[in-house]
């Protein structure tokens, strides 16, 4: 078995970690520059982090890889055509550690997986912890201000385990006056009971860098909002073991004139 701290601690040093994909599901992802995530929380070696933030492209590698070349083999070269092809030793390394940890014929079996999402895929390979007993209850939501003209807001979220929680995603959605769809989700991982305070920052301004005639460019047009947050063991709205929906809660704000 690889000694996956050390290895991953020298590739994280010359390599960036690009942000979480979550990308499998189309549902994830729409207009998400418009809310960041503030957190105080830094690990050198964060190993579930890493594979999650990775996985999305390992899954996709391979996938063509399958399809244009065929079945690879073995582990080291099938892992070295997807660091190749996506030109990043990180991946490389965190395909080849489940690869090797499933054999090479359950790894590709996984991956054929059509619906496979970036955390049921860590948690196979063991580089996430699973939880299937822990729980979350929001107990704050709001936003800051509630009401007022476009610009940046704060968004406050606290939740309460009794039990823990196991790795899994904050989902939040905005449904704008306009109707183009503002979401995104963050990782949130394994903790114990507690209380655990949440900071995030949104930008309710146009996006400067927004190309209209590339995409639809959410304008934040003078109306009522509502926001949505989901907390969820596993994906948020995967059907894989491993995941369901803890606690959900609604909340409006007004962009004014």
């Amino acid at each position: 078995m690889k000694a996956i701290p050390l290895i991953l601690a020298t590739v994280v040093a010359v390599n960036a970690i690009p942000p979480a994909l979550f990308n499998i599901r189309p549902r994830i992802m729409t207009q998400t520059s418009f809310i960041s995530k503030i957190t105080n929380k830094v690990n050198a070696v964060d190993t579930c982090k890493i594979c999650v933030d990775v996985s999305g492209q390992i899954i996709n590698q391979v996938l063509n890889i399958i399809l244009n070349v065929g079945v690879i083999g073995s582990c080291s070269k099938l892992c070295t055509m997807v660091e190749q092809k996506t030109g990043s030793q990180i991946i490389g390394v965190v395909c080849d550690i489940g690869c090797d940890f499933l054999g090479i014929d359950e790894f590709v079996k996984l991956i054929q997986k059509a619906d496979l999402d970036p955390i049921y895929y860590c948690e196979i390979v063991k580089m996430c912890a699973v939880n299937d007993h822990g729980d979350a209850h929001i107990t704050k939501f709001s936003i800051t201000p509630v009401s007022g003209p476009q610009g940046p807001r704060t968004i406050d979220l606290t939740y309460v385990s009794k039990n823990g929680t196991g790795t899994g995603e904050m989902v939040l959605v905005i449904h704008t006056v306009d109707g183009i769809p503002v979401e995104t989700g963050f990782l949130n991982e394994p903790a114990p009971a507690g209380t655990y305070p949440n900071v995030f920052n949104l930008k309710a301004q146009p996006d400067p860098d927004c190309d209209p005639t590339q995409q639809v460019c959410e304008q934040w047009l003078p109306g009522d909002y509502t926001m949505r947050i989901d907390l969820c063991n596993g994906e948020c709205g995967s059907k894989h073991p491993h995941s369901k929906l803890y606690d959900t809660r609604n909340i409006t704000f007004t962009i004014t004139k």
